[in-house]
């Protein structure tokens, strides 16, 4: 991989982690639309790094008051029921779905989930799911309305996205909205919630930066700088953008560009894999 690629895996990754329309999926389409070799799951994974990093300094307020609030409550009783302290436990038990899958099913994720049939397949029907959401949610709960149960809930939602094409941002706030939150507490929360499984994720990968003819350290330390720069921009336009308006954009881009790739591999244009 050149620097010219990972500039714009880069930019994918930043533009499409956020976004409730897969970065994993396009980071598997854009190679292949133009001829160059898939990246691999590794390469998937670490660059995501960029993007949670992003996520950390844009709420790192928030962050550190939950964080020191859990921490304190541990040998504070008092604290226990604050909200701060009760969104550590959600945010960590949350995560646990995700992992656990992540585990047991690691080989297939990274080898035949990869499929383009299946990709562009999964975006049209989460993207018709997202639709649903939107429609029958009642969108009332902010962010301190969050319970245990919702937050399991949604990390059960997050742990669909281990397939390419659901989108972890994008099943999180289905999620959400199912359960009657606002879009913005719904994104709020998916973004909070992404920190300790992409990165434990990321970490994990990195052993395997360059191995089987993957791109090696410096396009992926390249594409992974891109993508925090670009990933910040994301943030902070998604949740202005979803405060005003509804979730239709997106899902009109899924169902669009799933179909015009099934279109594609029908047509033999692209292979599958």
């Amino acid at each position: 991989m050149d620097a010219l690629q990972a500039i714009v895996l880069g930019i994918v990754q930043g533009l499409t982690e956020f976004l409730p329309i897969s970065s994993s999926a396009h980071l598997l389409i854009v190679p292949r639309l133009f001829g160059w070799r898939d990246p691999g799951a590794a390469f998937t994974a670490v660059i995501q790094l960029g993007t949670m990093l992003a996520v950390v300094i844009y709420f790192w307020r928030d962050i550190v008051r939950i964080t020191w609030t859990w921490l304190r409550s541990l040998w504070t009783p008092e604290l226990r029921g604050e909200m701060d302290a009760r969104m550590g436990w959600y945010i960590g038990l949350g995560t646990i779905p995700l992992g656990l899958i992540g585990l047991v099913f690691k080989d297939q994720i990274e080898g035949p989930a990869r499929n383009l049939w299946i990709n562009a397949t999964i975006l049209v029907v989460f993207g018709l799911l997202l639709l649903l959401a939107e429609q029958v949610g009642r969108q009332r709960v902010a962010i301190d309305g969050l319970t245990l149960r919702h937050g399991l809930i949604i990390g059960g939602f997050q742990a669909l996205a281990l397939v390419p094409g659901a989108s972890r941002s994008g099943s999180t706030i289905t999620g959400g909205l199912f359960l009657g939150f606002t879009r913005e507490a719904a994104a709020r929360y998916s973004f909070l919630l992404s920190i300790p499984a992409v990165v434990l994720s990321g970490l994990f990968e990195l052993r395997d930066v360059g191995a089987g003819g993957g791109p090696d350290l410096v396009p992926t330390l390249i594409a992974t700088v891109v993508s925090f720069v670009v990933g910040y921009a994301s943030i902070a336009w998604l949740l202005r953008y979803i405060t005003r308006h509804s979730m239709m954009i997106f899902v009109t881009y899924r169902v669009f560009i799933g179909t015009f790739l099934l279109t594609l591999l029908s047509l033999g244009v692209i292979t599958a894999q």
